[in-house]
């Protein structure tokens, strides 16, 4: 991903740093790639010694992918003598021995020895080598230290840039500039075991309904394996508060369309009834639904309103008429409503006592003062032939 990691709003870190030497190096796609691991790790400061391709050259601008500043401000030299002239200390890096006596050293060590070097003044070179066959003798031999690392013996030859990027780094990380450039936030703090205890309290409640500690002898051993797991992924106050939705959805259901609740169908139905019956549906000193009560129903569908909103979902008849389940219009909570078209629904169940008829007329009324049609479906002819009844609410709902 091009500038996936980079960011020109930030400061190019430029900083007394060794000078990067490449001898006769074959391809300028190799200049450009180095100059590019150069520029991740505070090395600005490019020599170049007869690049077999001629110099600028095209092909290294587009593999510096950003870095062209160490390329605009490389130098040539005609050897590598002329390159490393004013140069107090010098690494030469290769994969073959050599047979000359000077320390083999790691690029670790290589960084450790040229900081307090470079700090005091003196300037530090590090050179490479041709793509194919690396540094010469006659050039190693220029050196003060060999820099070699350690790699498959029976393949040892790095590309170009990626040696530049193994010695780059080590440099970067003991110059102190080496810090990581972001961490993960600790969003939350860690739980406290009275909120762990509470999670686990309401756990184990509900496993206990579901008769999943069984056998009764292995409830303990059980207790607290799952404590060890959750134990062990050290969780914070956000992720028990998480947890506990899981929890709380997966025993209560989730609001919806149609999911379904603590109740069942027929008990769905008995708490409308009841609410019909008692006018609990209204807040005795507010203007608005008893609170909580939209949501309730919504969990808590009968098998007719679960039938007949899969059904208007599912009908391109109705989509886009903006049909919503147990919403509130003023005091009066509907089955259905479609507010763009002024439109509620009730579904009349088989049996309804008196007071609920009575309620839903009053609310019929009071709708229509309002400019809103209730349309009444009995419950039975949706679960009998529930498309009968979108072909007649079809109808009935075109030409509002």
């Amino acid at each position: 991903m091009p500038g996936a990691g980079t960011d020109k709003t930030k400061r190019w870190i430029e900083q007394p740093a060794p000078v990067v030497v490449l001898v006769e190096t074959q391809l300028g796609d190799n200049i450009g790639a180095a100059a590019r691991a150069m520029a991740n790790f505070g090395l600005s400061r490019l020599r170049l010694v007869k690049p077999l391709q001629g110099w600028p050259n095209e092909r290294a601008h587009v593999m510096a992918a950003g870095a062209d500043r160490i390329l605009d401000n490389a130098t040539l030299y005609d050897s590598l003598a002329d390159a490393i002239a004013d140069c107090s200390f010098v690494v030469a890096t290769t994969a073959r021995h050599h047979d000359q006596a000077k320390p083999v050293i790691s690029a670790e060590q290589a960084a450790a020895e040229a900081r307090p070097r470079i700090a005091g003044g003196e300037t530090v070179a590090l050179v490479f080598g041709r793509e194919r066959n690396g540094l010469e003798n006659h050039e190693v031999g220029m050196a003060d230290r060999i820099l070699t690392l350690p790699v498959n013996p029976a393949f040892a030859s790095l590309n170009l840039a990626q040696a530049v990027v193994i010695v780059g780094y080590e440099w970067f990380k003991r110059s102190g500039e080496g810090t990581m450039p972001f961490e993960t936030a600790e969003r939350s703090p860690p739980v406290a075991k009275q909120q762990l205890e509470a999670f686990f309290g309401d756990l184990e409640r509900e496993l206990e309904k579901v008769e999943f500690f069984r056998p009764a002898e292995k409830r303990g051993v059980m207790q607290v394996n799952l404590r060890n797991i959750f134990q062990r992924i050290a969780p914070t106050k956000q992720d028990i508060r998480t947890l506990h939705g899981v929890v709380t959805a997966l025993s209560q259901g989730r609001k919806g369309p149609a999911r379904g609740g603590t109740f069942d169908s027929d008990q769905a139905q008995t708490l409308r009834d009841l609410l019909a019956e008692h006018g609990a549906s209204r807040a005795p000193s507010e203007r608005t639904p008893l609170r909580g009560l939209p949501r309730l129903l919504r969990r808590n569908p009968t098998e007719a309103e679960r039938t007949l909103w899969q059904a208007l979902l599912n009908d391109r008849r109705f989509a886009g008429r903006g049909f919503k389940r147990q919403v509130p219009i003023g005091l009066h909570v509907n089955d259905f409503v479609s507010f763009p078209l002024k439109c509620a629904i009730d579904l009349i169940p088989a049996e309804e006592a008196a007071a609920a008829t009575q309620a839903r007329a009053d609310k019929s009324v009071w709708l229509a003062e309002r400019g809103y049609r209730l349309i009444e479906i009995v419950a039975a002819d949706v679960e009998s032939d529930v498309t009968a009844v979108l072909d007649r609410l079809d109808g009935q709902v075109s030409g509002l």
